[in-house]
């Protein structure tokens, strides 16, 4: 094998590789080693570091690599071969690092409680921050490739990048109860939490994250189709108002029954209004129901509140079952037309007069259509 006396990388057109490991362990004593700017060369033998080169030209010899004649039985004045390995390592940064979960991250939104396959997309920067720690975590992954690029690092932090990834958005989603379709507004904070979350992982092998970017967070069509039907239904609710909104749905249950042997009850028990709405809801339908169908039930189910102890009481009650006062309403008389009205009533309902009693300045209570006061005769 021929003796090499100079060691040299000159780099690759493009800067995705990150470690370059020199074809030749065979060097001699004086042998030049040439760094380029955005490089460093680590000196290994038998498996130890023992010097590291930034960019700048180097001389193998005592002056620049003193351990060297420790380890090398080099004769006074020779040029004594010996077997060692030069790993150059790139230190310029990596921007175009893509990232992405292979896998979807499955979660119930908390805002529309359907189950949402997420997925997230991004880009990362990445550069050696301390090359001695570097090789010495990762030489085994290196392996006996000359150049190693960085999707081969990359694969190896790829299983560490999306379980990190997966906690935090679950935790964004879960815990703060924020919508996956509202999680695009805040892309920025979570790509910040992100960086600060990962970089103590890639810290731990020598390298810095430079940025860390999430440029979407998205989920299959058809979990979005899921949600439109909620929207949907939720519109309905807003623009026609919730009891016309059951109104309808009664109809729609109604019409149903119609068709179902199961009848109107059991109709009611199979649909989705009450696995959706709830029990109460339910009940206030199935009232209604029962109401189209017999409408003297209703009548007979009726019942008036008393207005003393607000008791309870079958409409036909002309007593308080509670407190015994009456319960049939107050009525009272128009003083300008002798109509009829009930006792709360402000206006005459045939008349429109005002049935409001008016005080004199005199202190005397006046009722009707009167223009001057009966007890002093001032002017109303």
């Amino acid at each position: 094998m021929a003796i090499i006396d100079r060691v040299k990388f000159d780099g690759l057109r493009s800067r995705d590789w990150i470690v370059y490991k020199y074809p030749s362990e065979e060097l001699v004593y004086g042998t030049q080693l040439i760094v380029g700017e955005g490089q460093a060369a680590v000196f290994i033998k038998g498996g130890n570091i023992y010097d590291i080169f930034t960019a700048g030209t180097y001389t193998l010899d005592a002056k620049n690599l003193p351990i060297l004649k420790s380890i090398v039985n080099i004769p006074f004045g020779g040029k004594t071969p010996f077997s060692a390995e030069i790993y150059f390592l790139n230190l310029a940064t990596k921007l175009d690092i893509y990232w992405g979960t292979s896998d979807p991250i499955q979660i119930i939104d908390p805002k529309y409680f359907t189950k949402l396959r997420v997925r997230a997309f991004g880009q990362m920067g990445l550069k050696i921050k301390e090359p001695i720690k570097f090789i010495t975590e990762l030489i085994g992954v290196v392996g006996p490739a000359e150049i190693v690029k960085y999707d081969v690092i990359m694969d190896y932090f790829k299983g560490i990048l999306i379980q990190k990834f997966k906690t935090i958005i679950a935790n964004i989603i879960i815990n703060e109860k924020i919508s996956a379709l509202e999680i695009t507004a805040r892309l920025d904070s979570i790509s910040n939490l992100a960086k600060d979350k990962i970089s103590a992982e890639f810290s731990k092998y020598g390298l810095s994250v430079v940025n860390f970017f999430i440029k979407s967070i998205n989920f299959p069509d058809e979990d979005f189709e899921e949600i439109n039907d909620i929207l949907k239904n939720r519109a309905e609710f807003e623009i026609m108002g919730d009891n016309r909104y059951i109104t309808k749905r009664s109809f729609d249950v109604y019409d149903n029954a119609a068709s179902n042997d199961s009848g109107v009850a059991g109709t009611i028990i199979t649909s989705n209004v009450g696995s959706g709405m709830g029990i109460p809801l339910v009940n206030e339908i199935f009232d209604e129901i029962s109401t189209i169908i017999n409408p003297r039930a209703a009548i007979d189910n009726a019942s008036v509140t008393c207005p003393k102890c607000n008791t309870q009481n079958p409409a036909k009650s002309k007593f308080c079952s509670e407190c015994g006062s009456s319960l049939e309403a107050q009525k009272k008389q128009c003083p300008s037309c002798g109509n009829t009205v009930p006792g709360n009533a402000k206006f005459c309902t045939k008349c429109g007069a005002s049935l409001e009693s008016k005080r004199c300045s005199c202190g005397a209570t006046i009722t009707g259509k009167v223009n001057f006061c009966p007890e002093c005769g001032k002017k109303i």
